[in-house]
């Protein structure tokens, strides 16, 4: 995952294969004061991108701090609003 300043720019497959992966280095780039996540570099997804964008966002709110995404693949956000949670992705 490539971070640049306040900006983590995950790259490639968002699935139940990289989850692990992509969730500690995507906690690390928040370490490093990371508060947005561009995801035009993901290429594929499934279900478990919706779980690690949720980890991530309790792993900030739990620090007190904000976390956006922005560039969200058009076939995730069908998912988000298919299980009801478009909102907690955009908040």
């Amino acid at each position: 995952m490539r971070v640049e300043a306040d900006t983590a720019y995950p790259e490639g497959q968002l699935t139940l294969a990289t989850a692990n992966v992509l969730l500690e280095e995507g906690l690390q780039a928040m370490a490093q004061g990371c508060a947005q996540f561009d995801l035009s570099g993901v290429s594929h997804v499934d279900s478990a991108a919706l779980s690690l964008m949720m980890s991530w966002k309790r792993a900030a709110a739990s620090q007190g701090r904000p976390l956006s995404f922005r560039n969200i693949p058009a076939t995730l956000s069908s998912l988000a609003t298919l299980y009801g949670v478009a909102e907690f992705l955009d908040a």
